[in-house]
């Protein structure tokens, strides 16, 4: 999947987690990719993010601490 795409799905889960109080809507972006998104997808999500995470919206860098990190590939 490419980076672009990773960060768009992730800046929409938390433009909609936006609306909610604030650390609900932390807990539930993170909560979402857990539970939805596979492992190869938060380690692409994972690599944007260490490299600097240019273009994540500041909601999903905050939940990233309670996103699970997969093992390397």
């Amino acid at each position: 999947m490419s980076a672009d795409k990773i960060i768009r799905m992730a800046n929409q889960i938390a433009l909609f987690m936006e609306s909610k109080p604030h650390d609900e809507g932390v807990t539930g972006l993170a909560a979402h990719i857990n539970d939805f998104w596979e492992p190869r997808m938060r380690r692409e999500f994972f690599a944007l993010l260490d490299a600097g995470g240019d273009g994540m919206r500041p909601l999903v860098i905050e939940a990233a601490a309670q996103i699970r990190r997969p093992e390397p590939a």
